[in-house]
C-alpha cells in the first residue's frame, strides 16, 4: 500500500460525512472530478472499495464504515497537534470553530462576535448553527472546537461550563393580555406550539408542562422560534421562548409576553468542549466573554 496523505484522509472524511461528491468537493474547496480521482486513488492504494456509488448518493461500504472511525481519530489527533501549538502562543489566534444551537445563535451571536473581535483581533471565528445532537457528534469528531448549548449534555468526554441562566417566557395572542398567566397544568389544556423534534428547547418546554412529546402533536411543530411566534400572533395557540429571543421575535407580532409564577422555568446556557482539547485554557477565556454577553441578554 502506498503512503497515504492527510489530504486524502480529509477528502475521504468529507465524502463519508456528506454522502455526495458535489457537496464534499465544495467543503474541500476542490473540483468534483479532482475529488473523485483522489478517492479512487485511495481505494486503489487500499485494495478495496470504500464507497458504494449510487446515482444521487454514495454510501460507505462495511470496510469504509470501520475505516472512517479510524480516520476521524487520526484527523482529530492531527488537529489537536495544531491546537497545542496555538495554545503555546500568547493569546488566541487562528481559526476557532464554534457550534451554536438555533435557539441561541440569532440572539447571542451579534453581540458575541463584536466582543470577540475587540478582545482577540487575530481570531478567525467560524460559526456552525445546528441542533445539539449534531453539535455533539461534530465536537466528538473534531469538526468544531467548542459549542454553546443548553446544559447538561451528559457526555463524559466533554468539559461543561455553565455560563448563565435565562427564563422561559410565555407568548400569547394580544387578545389574551388581560388574562391570568396560566399554570403548567393550564398549559396542558391549551394548544401549545412547539419546535420540531431534535431541538433541546422543545424538551425543556415539554418538561415544564409535564407533557410527553406525543401529547404536543395536535399543535404545530415549527422549525424556528420566529415561526412559532408568528403563529401565536395569528391566534393559533401559545408558545414558550427563551428570554433572549423576546426583543427579536416579538417586535413585529401581535403578541403579549408574560412571566410564569415562581418557580419560573429556566434553562442553563453553557459551553462544552472535548476534555482532551489543548485549547481548554483559551476556551475558558471565550467562555468568559460568552457569559458577559449572555447575562446582558438574559436580564
Amino acid at each position: 500500500m502506498k503512503n497515504l496523505t492527510l489530504k486524502q484522509l480529509r477528502y475521504f472524511e468529507a465524502l463519508s460525512r456528506h454522502g455526495h461528491f458535489g457537496r464534499a468537493a465544495d467543503v474541500c474547496a476542490i473540483s468534483q472530478p479532482a475529488l473523485s480521482v483522489q478517492i479512487k486513488e485511495l481505494e486503489q492504494s487500499l485494495g478495496t472499495p470504500l464507497f458504494e456509488r449510487g446515482p444521487r448518493k454514495v454510501r460507505l461500504t462495511a470496510f469504509g464504515e470501520e475505516w472512517a472511525l479510524r480516520v476521524r481519530d487520526i484527523l482529530r489527533a492531527v488537529d489537536e497537534l495544531g491546537d497545542m501549538a496555538r495554545a503555546a502562543q500568547a493569546g488566541l489566534v487562528g481559526r476557532l470553530r464554534i457550534g451554536v444551537i438555533p435557539t441561541i445563535a440569532p440572539y447571542l451571536l451579534p453581540g458575541l462576535i463584536g466582543h470577540l473581535a475587540s478582545a482577540h483581533a487575530d481570531l478567525d471565528v467560524h460559526i456552525r448553527e445546528t441542533v445539539t445532537p449534531r453539535l455533539i457528534e461534530e465536537l466528538t469528531n473534531g469538526q468544531i472546537d467548542t459549542a454553546i448549548v443548553a446544559l447538561p449534555v451528559f457526555e463524559p468526554g466533554f468539559e461543561e461550563v455553565a455560563l448563565f441562566d435565562e427564563s422561559l417566557m410565555l407568548v400569547r395572542p394580544i387578545k389574551d393580555a388581560e388574562r391570568p398567566v396560566p399554570s403548567p397544568e393550564d398549559l396542558r389544556q391549551m394548544r401549545l406550539l412547539m419546535l420540531e423534534e431534535g431541538h433541546c428547547f422543545r424538551d425543556q418546554a415539554l418538561s415544564f408542562c409535564n407533557l410527553q412529546s406525543a401529547a404536543a402533536r395536535e399543535g404545530l411543530d415549527g422549525s424556528s422560534l420566529s415561526t412559532l411566534v408568528q403563529m401565536v400572533g395569528a391566534g393559533i395557540g401559545v408558545t414558550l421562548i427563551p428570554q433572549m429571543a423576546v426583543p427579536v421575535e416579538t417586535r413585529s407580532a401581535p403578541v403579549v409576553i408574560s412571566r410564569f409564577a415562581e418557580p419560573q422555568p429556566k434553562r442553563t446556557v453553557g459551553m462544552i468542549w472535548r476534555k482532551t482539547n489543548p485549547l481548554a485554557g483559551q476556551l475558558r477565556q471565550i467562555a468568559n466573554i460568552v457569559q458577559q454577553v449572555g447575562q446582558e441578554l438574559a436580564g
